[in-house]
């Protein structure tokens, strides 16, 4: 369960930094392309709102995980 608790810390620290970078990209209008693989992705706004909305519904998922197990499962 602690294991559980450092991965929602660690995407709310995510989830914080695409709010930067979306803020960041929508206000230069940034709209770039970069090479992840052998794919060009889209780099700009609505892909970190996308990637915050992802993180987010991990986050929700693992907070009902969290409250669903019973006590006697922790150990």
């Amino acid at each position: 369960m602690e294991f559980q608790r450092q991965v929602i810390r660690f995407l709310e620290k995510e989830i914080k930094t695409y709010m930067a970078l979306a803020l960041f990209f929508a206000k230069r209008d940034v709209k770039e392309h970069v090479r992840a693989g052998d794919k060009k992705v889209p780099i700009g706004p609505k892909f970190y709102k996308h990637r915050m909305k992802e993180a987010k519904k991990l986050v929700d998922e693992l907070r009902r995980l969290i409250e669903a197990t019973p006590l006697s499962q922790v150990h």
